[in-house]
């Protein structure tokens, strides 16, 4: 079973995340950020993974320390479900378009983190939501899951579009890198054994 759950309390946040990996892309979100639970909704579709996430965080402050927290407690979560990644594919990648914009997801569960992260955002708000949150939501994921990821919006010109175009294959490169591939069943996808 690659379910996790995943509780994460500080001074600024307290979040709980529960996910399974091989789930039906069903989520219950309440972050507190109304478009950060747009965004992990698309997540949770496009990848397939079943995602129930309840934050309280100092949004009288600003969103940051919320989604920031909420993407270091969902790596934790990926870390733990993913366990030793044996039969995983490991790589995935994910063109996805939404009218005007292309995006591009690329990911590695190779156990070092790294972010790769080329949006240039054509605002700086999309409703109340900060764009630049979304660098610190993708920089806490990869920490904390252990995995290389590169991110491109390729054109664009709506922000919403733009964001939404990078959750939506992130969410579908999570989906191909996290697959079981049955000739490698038990077999961890690298030459070192490990990863």
């Amino acid at each position: 079973m690659r379910q996790a759950d995943v509780t994460r309390n500080t001074s600024e946040t307290k979040i709980q995340i529960a996910i399974n990996l091989d789930g039906t892309g069903k989520a219950e979100l309440a972050s507190g950020v109304p478009f950060l639970d747009h965004m992990l909704d698309q997540i949770a579709r496009h990848g397939m993974i079943d995602l129930k996430v309840v934050a309280n965080g100092d949004t009288h402050i600003d969103d940051h320390h919320t989604v920031e927290d909420v993407g270091i407690t969902l790596g934790q979560a990926f870390a733990k479900a993913v366990g030793d990644k044996a039969g995983i594919t490991r790589y995935g990648h994910s063109y996805v378009p939404l009218d005007e914009t292309l995006s591009r997801v690329v990911i590695d569960f190779s156990g070092r983190p790294g972010l790769e992260f080329n949006v240039p955002f054509t605002r700086a708000r999309v409703g109340d939501f900060d764009v630049d949150l979304s660098i610190e939501f993708f920089r806490g994921f990869v920490n904390h899951a252990g995995v290389t990821l590169h991110i491109d919006n390729l054109r664009g010109i709506n922000a919403h579009h733009q964001i939404e175009t990078v959750f939506k294959a992130f969410g579908r490169a999570l989906r191909m890198a996290l697959e079981l591939d049955p000739r490698a069943a038990g077999v961890v996808p690298s030459t070192k054994g490990s990863l």
